[in-house]
């Protein structure tokens, strides 16, 4: 396990320091008290302040940065003693974490220790301070394929880190222990080729792990039991439908990306009731021959699919991107061709908008909703050796080679790039708290940026 920083010469105004307007220490947050006060002017009523503290924020937010809202709060809270009272809001913290850092899910004592909290991890992702270790497990030992096992898929959650095997097991990790929780490895049909089985997809929460696998099987297993074998609840049909080359979803959907039978590219199930609602599509269609070819041989990515927490979903090719509304009865929000191709594993989203990169290496930051252009910016040797991608609100990390390269999301600035070179990289994932990648020879990597 090793730690990496850099300087702290930007700390001031995007670290956001003592909130509450009261001198403290190192700069840090000191927030509000449990307690609130009214105020007893009758000039500047509570709830006229406590909005104008929440307007102020998201401003800043979005005119120069979440990490300077903060800033703007600090200030607006030295006006005087009653505008500082306002901080021990907490549902003003709640608010402002839901809007800023788009979390409605609280892991701390108090929003207030939750809005810090979110504020410090995204610092300490731009400032290079981290944590990084490896994670262990013991291979398979009853796995009759011949071919060498790799890591298809990684998927985080809070806490936890699945991931997904060629030979169709998928592994669950704890993270603030590093400890191997379990293996699920379901009792797999006939095999239409020697990666039929092979972990296409992984759908993480903090009750339930759903995966699929090539030949379109989908399991469900308990991630607070681990004891209970997966359990499948639906059956693929390779012949009539293609191979499952992605599978995505969030809490309400599921999202299929199928190649191999032409018209039938996305399945989309209701995440509830486990119900098919939708068959269609024409995304994949010229890929159909390589999508059989991914059952005998995993070769290029075909396609990539993502869902946002606004239910969009996000699919390309390496011709084109589709975006389209899972509310709507799968309603097209917007498509676009890609003249010098799309890199397809370089595809990923966070709640409002994508990163992509195309044939020549340039990266393009766009809205999901409308594939607006938000920023761009190039990603080295990405047009010779190809590149994998991911994102979280506020960074988007390349995978090149052996280097992983971080750059912002809304001015398309590179950072830095990690230190370590962990070699030919299979698989990678972010979230606002944790990197993750396994390398060619099934070492899984971790970073942890989690405010200490």
């Amino acid at each position: 396990m090793s730690s990496s920083s850099s300087s702290d010469s930007e700390d001031g105004g995007r670290d956001g320091g003592n909130v509450t307007g009261r001198r403290g220490g190192g700069g840090d947050f000191e927030g509000p008290s449990s307690s609130r006060r009214r105020s007893g002017n009758g000039v500047w009523p509570e709830p006229f302040v406590e909005a104008l503290a929440y307007q102020v924020a998201n401003d800043a937010s979005r005119s120069i940065g979440r990490l300077d809202a903060a800033l703007a709060l600090f200030n607006l809270f030295q006006v005087c003693s009653t505008w500082r009272a306002v901080s021990r809001s907490d549902l003003l913290w709640q608010n402002l974490t839901r809007t800023i850092w788009q979390r409605t899910r609280r892991l701390h004592d108090t929003w207030r220790d939750e809005y810090i909290y979110c504020h410090r991890t995204a610092r300490n992702f731009r400032m290079h301070r981290n944590i990084y270790t490896t994670l262990h497990f013991l291979p398979p030992t009853d796995d009759n394929n011949d071919a060498p096992l790799s890591c298809r898929r990684l998927a985080l959650f809070d806490h936890y880190l699945a991931a997904g095997f060629s030979d169709g097991s998928v592994r669950l990790f704890h993270l603030p222990t590093r400890i191997h929780l379990s293996t699920f490895l379901p009792h797999h049909r006939d095999r239409l080729g020697p990666f039929s089985r092979a972990v296409s997809g992984i759908i993480l929460s903090d009750t339930q792990l759903v995966f699929a696998s090539l030949d379109g099987d989908i399991h469900v297993a308990a991630t607070n039991n681990a004891e209970l074998p997966p359990r499948r609840t639906h059956v693929g049909d390779v012949v009539n439908d293609g191979a499952l080359v992605d599978f995505s979803g969030c809490e309400r959907w599921w999202v299929g990306l199928y190649a191999g039978v032409p018209g039938r590219a996305f399945h989309v199930w209701n995440g509830g009731t486990e119900e098919l609602v939708f068959i269609g599509g024409t995304l994949t269609d010229p890929e159909a021959v390589m999508g059989w070819h991914l059952l005998t041989e995993l070769t290029q990515l075909i396609g990539r699919v993502r869902v946002t927490s606004q239910e969009l979903a996000i699919a390309c090719t390496s011709l084109r991107v589709i975006v389209f509304d899972l509310r709507n009865q799968v309603l097209v929000l917007g498509e676009e061709e890609f003249r010098r191709g799309i890199i397809v594993g370089s595809l990923d989203a966070n709640q409002e908008a994508l990163v992509i990169v195309d044939g020549r290496g340039r990266a393009n930051v766009r809205r999901a909703g409308t594939l607006e252009e938000v920023c761009r910016f190039m990603v080295m040797g990405a047009s010779q050796r190809g590149v994998l991608g991911c994102m979280n609100s506020l960074y988007a990390l390349m995978c090149t080679g052996n280097v992983i390269r971080v750059c912002e999301v809304e001015r398309g600035e590179h950072l830095y790039n990690l230190r370590e070179r962990i070699g030919e990289t299979s698989a990678i994932v972010t979230d606002e708290r944790h990197v993750a990648a396994c390398s060619s020879d099934c070492t899984i990597h971790l970073w942890d940026f989690g405010a200490q």
